[in-house]
């Protein structure tokens, strides 16, 4: 059985939730049973767990490329990128889809925002900042940031080339989203890691919680039993 979505056939997820057949759902076992199961999935988990301790390990041995000191515009004018830094020696930045053009942010991008919600003292205890950069002019990423209620400092590149120098900006306009980790030597800024794509998952604290429920996540590209939500 599957379910078939059509677009408005359904006024609400709620509405859609309780559409869903009742067979759509993990098969029923006793206690032993689901244990053993449970039991091989560790296993596979703490596997990925020492994967993802090994890849960690593998990007602090990552070497470092030197860095341009580009000029951001910031709430308060001109800012360069090692005043980003903000006397810290470690700096992560949220490139953040939002062209110059558009009046509002990358809904992919703004959904990982509204979910990741860090808490930027205890980032900073750990000697690193955080800021946010959009090719946008500056007006526009302080009204979008004040509506969604964020208080990550958000810069524009909108003057400068850092986004098409490294790749965040195509040569078609274009832009794909991302983070980039970089660190202070000598009053110069190095780049030493960068991600996007998927790789930006485990730095947005929603889809852990999706990833342990049964419906996951409910997007196509899932694999997941026929009947399940995939909305």
């Amino acid at each position: 059985m599957s379910v078939t979505i059509r677009r408005g056939s359904i006024r609400s997820r709620k509405e859609f939730l309780m559409s869903i057949p009742g067979s759509a759902h993990p098969p029923i076992v006793d206690r032993a049973s689901w244990q053993r199961r449970r039991d091989a999935i560790l296993n596979l988990e703490k596997a990925a767990t020492r994967l993802s301790d090994s890849i960690a390990t593998q990007r602090r041995f990552l070497p470092m490329t030197e860095v341009e000191n580009y000029v951001f515009m910031g709430e308060d004018g001109p800012i360069t990128l090692t005043d980003l830094f903000g006397g810290r020696p470690q700096l992560i930045v949220h490139h953040f889809m939002f062209q110059p053009e558009w009046e509002r942010g990358c809904p992919a991008c703004t959904y990982g925002a509204d979910n990741s919600k860090l808490h930027l003292p205890t980032l900073h205890a750990a000697d690193i900042s955080f800021v946010r950069i959009s090719r946008a002019p500056i007006e526009k990423l302080q009204a979008y940031g004040q509506e969604k209620g964020w208080d990550v400092p958000w810069y524009s590149s909108f003057s400068n080339t850092f986004n098409r120098d490294w790749g965040w900006t195509g040569e078609d306009g274009g832009e794909r989203p991302g983070y980039s980790a970089f660190l202070m030597v000598d009053g110069r800024p190095y780049l030493t890691y960068s991600t996007s794509g998927r790789g930006v998952e485990n730095l947005i604290g929603i889809y852990g919680y999706l990833d342990i429920v049964p419906y996951g996540r409910q997007e196509a590209w899932q694999d997941v039993p026929e009947g399940w939500p995939q909305s």
